[in-house]
């Protein structure tokens, strides 16, 4: 299948690592020009350097605790290089724990590197996608938003709310050839799964092998996803191929949500 990506423009969040690295290479390995974006200069230089050379690939250091210094280096680098036709919006997620005795910061702290962030980002790419017709907006977020997770009690509300801020975008959007889906991710072999594998290991008193394998007799597959995974579905939407899907939330999660 013939994705037609090829001389795309594509910034990629949270793109040192995990979903978002893997996401970044297979978007360039589709002919996508990919602009990396994350707060680490050195691991941003790193990946960069691990990308083909026919394209040139590019990053932009933002942190995404402060939604107007990110939205104003975007602008920055759009007005100097060039607008984008996909956007992925990827960040780490809250840290675990009951919803009950979370402190109110971990709600606000939560919402403004998701929430926020993405509607920054969005408001900012948008108008090119505009003048070209096509854009894709493509939100990682957590299968949370169909099945809420155990101990993972922020996380699980800001899900939520960026799910319903995409659906309503979607809506918006649609009559310009920009599509806005979310990406959900089940347990996925990443730095984040890794904490959370340890978080559940000292709740439970068991080993972290024990609670690795509890959690993977949850899914149907019967094993943890690869962010390769995660990757070849959000190419998928991104791409010309997925312009009628708009609004979704895609779980890629090995069967694991109970609910459709």
């Amino acid at each position: 299948m013939n994705l037609n990506l090829n001389n795309k423009y594509a910034l990629v969040c949270g793109s040192t690592a995990g979903i978002g690295k893997a996401t970044a290479m297979a978007l360039a390995e589709e002919g996508v020009q990919v602009t990396l974006i994350a707060r680490n200069e050195e691991k941003l230089k790193t990946v960069l350097s691990e990308f083909p050379e026919h394209r040139n690939h590019d990053y932009i250091v933002a942190d995404f605790s402060n939604p107007k210094e990110l939205q104003s280096k975007v602008s920055e680098y759009i007005s100097n290089h060039h607008g984008f036709h996909i956007l992925v919006n990827n960040t780490g997620g809250p840290k675990g724990g009951p919803v009950f005795s979370a402190d109110i910061d971990e709600f606000e702290s939560a919402f403004t590197q998701h929430l926020k962030c993405n509607h920054v980002l969005a408001q900012t790419v948008v108008p090119h996608m505009k003048s070209e017709g096509y854009g894709r907006i493509i939100n990682v977020i957590s299968t949370s938003v169909k099945q809420p997770l155990d101990g993972l009690g922020v996380s699980n509300t800001i899900r939520g709310a960026v799910a319903n801020w995409s659906k309503t975008l979607a809506n918006e959007l649609g009559q310009f050839g920009i599509t806005v889906n979310n990406v959900l991710p089940g347990a996925t072999g990443t730095e984040r799964l890794a904490e959370i594998i340890k978080n559940k290991s000292a709740k439970a008193g068991n080993t972290e092998e024990e609670a690795a394998n509890a959690m993977k007799s949850a899914v149907p597959a019967k094993r943890f996803a690869k962010p390769d995974e995660i990757a070849s579905a959000i190419t998928f939407l991104a791409s010309e191929q997925a312009s009628y899907i708009n609004g979704i939330n895609l779980p890629v999660d090995g069967g694991r949500t109970k609910s459709l």
